[in-house]
């Protein structure tokens, strides 16, 4: 397992939300200054200095139930409130959508190209900010400080750290379906065409090599793909072409999305339910997780203005109905945490928790008016 892998992923995963929340904004003719502040104070959480230092610093990725309170905490960053339906929904389009970019990445280190397109489009989705473009042209600087001289194998090890944590997520997205790149029990299609890796050559001949090194023979195969040699190589400049199309917005244009949980993402379910049994490094874990989301500088609303709660079914019953219907096992509930068997040491954490707790009573006041109905099914 890579100690260098948390960064990518969060960052990644991160670029997603913003993309599907972007588009829905837009779609459903939320007035410009809240789609502003939504985006503004979601983007400005997520970059924020002590958030990135903490993150960047070596450590173990989080459990998938872990890394879903800080995507919890994240999207409840601004006026906006989603019911965990919702967020499951929007959680399930984001970890399916960098599964695929992960899969179909030509070399392990395209998975860093993969997050310099994020965050290039992230910095297109900031309006009227050079404070908070500041704030993503640094986590730029740490991301090509840090990984642009990883080698090849430290790349490699990126990216089976990730596919391990998406092994078990089949859920079948509507896009992907339609373009018959995924199949009907969620897993993805990988293609037999396009360019190569950089670095490598069209396949369909063999060398053959003699004790002195010297090339003896060669010999032709035919490989049934459509390949193309790699036109060159991505850059990690600021603002250079990174070539590769993966990571880019897949929802600008409107197309519906849907999510569903596939039959073999249900019968897997008792096999990918996490151990009852305590775990060791639980503590370990929800410290390192403190401190991570210790470094979340919440943006305090500023005046009387209301929040809105965001839905992604196209009513309320829809939406308590696939809260009811979706495998306990395969839910990411946010992490209760309690501070009473260890006061001393658990003191700061219940303190951070408390300073993201969303309240009743805020959702009550939500604006009916303001709701995102059919969020997803209008895409």
């Amino acid at each position: 397992m890579s100690i260098r892998t948390l960064p990518l992923l969060f960052l990644n995963l991160g670029g997603e939300m913003l993309y599907i929340l972007d588009q829905r904004l837009r779609a459903q003719n939320i007035p410009g200054d809240k789609a502003r502040k939504v985006m503004n104070d979601i983007i400005s959480t997520m970059f924020n200095q002590k958030f990135m230092e903490e993150l960047f610093k070596p450590q173990e990725l989080y459990s998938k139930k872990a890394l879903r309170t800080v995507y919890d905490r994240l999207a409840h960053a601004s006026i906006m409130r989603l019911n965990q339906a919702s967020m499951d929904k929007l959680y399930d389009l984001m970890t399916m959508a960098f599964k695929y970019q992960v899969l179909l990445c030509p070399r392990p280190k395209d998975v860093l190209l993969v997050t310099l397109n994020h965050l290039d489009a992230i910095k297109g989705l900031i309006q009227d900010s050079p404070t908070i473009l500041h704030q993503v042209d640094e986590t730029f600087r740490q991301l090509t400080d840090i990984y642009g001289g990883l080698s090849a194998g430290e790349f490699q090890l990126i990216r089976q750290t990730l596919l391990i944590f998406f092994q078990d997520l089949h859920i079948r997205v509507s896009i992907f379906l339609k373009d018959k790149v995924q199949n009907s029990n969620g897993r993805f299609v990988l293609p037999v065409s396009g360019p190569v890796p950089w670095g490598t050559e069209v396949p369909g001949l063999i060398r053959t090599f003699n004790h002195k090194g010297e090339e003896v023979k060669k010999t032709e195969f035919k490989h049934g793909g459509s390949y193309v040699a790699a036109p060159k190589e991505g850059s990690l400049e600021l603002y250079g072409d990174r070539v590769l199309k993966l990571g880019t917005n897949m929802y600008s244009a409107n197309r519906p999305v849907e999510t569903h949980m596939s039959a073999a993402s249900k019968n897997l379910a008792s096999r990918t339910q996490e151990s009852i049994v305590p775990n060791p490094l639980a503590k370990e874990e929800l410290n390192l997780l403190a401190r991570l989301i210790g470094g979340m500088e919440m943006q305090k609303p500023s005046g009387p203005e209301p929040g809105f709660r965001l839905n992604l079914f196209t009513t309320d019953e829809e939406e308590e109905q696939a809260a009811l219907t979706r495998p306990e096992e395969l839910s990411y509930e946010v992490i209760n945490i309690q501070a009473t068997q260890d006061q001393l040491a658990n003191d700061e954490l219940a303190r951070i928790m408390g300073e993201f707790e969303i309240t009743d009573q805020s959702r009550r006041n939500a604006s009916k008016g303001d709701d995102w109905l059919a969020m997803m099914d209008e895409l």
